[in-house]
């Protein structure tokens, strides 16, 4: 199983939407609050080159948004 993190923000709808997704398909993950971790947020636009959210990293991948086909992908679901 690929380790998954979500980079989110609690006012973000997607963000959400991504979370929710996940565990109604039971997929654990590491949930990054990058509002309130600074150090994080400089991680996540370090290694992505980008300052949106929700970004999920599944595995070495990561996908900038909530974009279902592609998370399936990556997930094998």
């Amino acid at each position: 199983m690929k380790t998954v993190k979500v980079f989110s923000t609690p006012t973000c709808p997607y963000c959400h939407m991504a979370k929710a997704y996940l565990k109604d398909k039971k997929i654990s993950f590491e949930d990054i609050d990058v509002s309130a971790d600074q150090n994080e947020a400089h991680a996540m636009v370090e290694r992505s080159g980008e300052m949106g959210v929700p970004q999920l990293w599944i595995g070495d991948q990561i996908v900038i948004g909530f974009n279902k086909p592609v998370i399936d992908e990556l997930l094998g679901i």
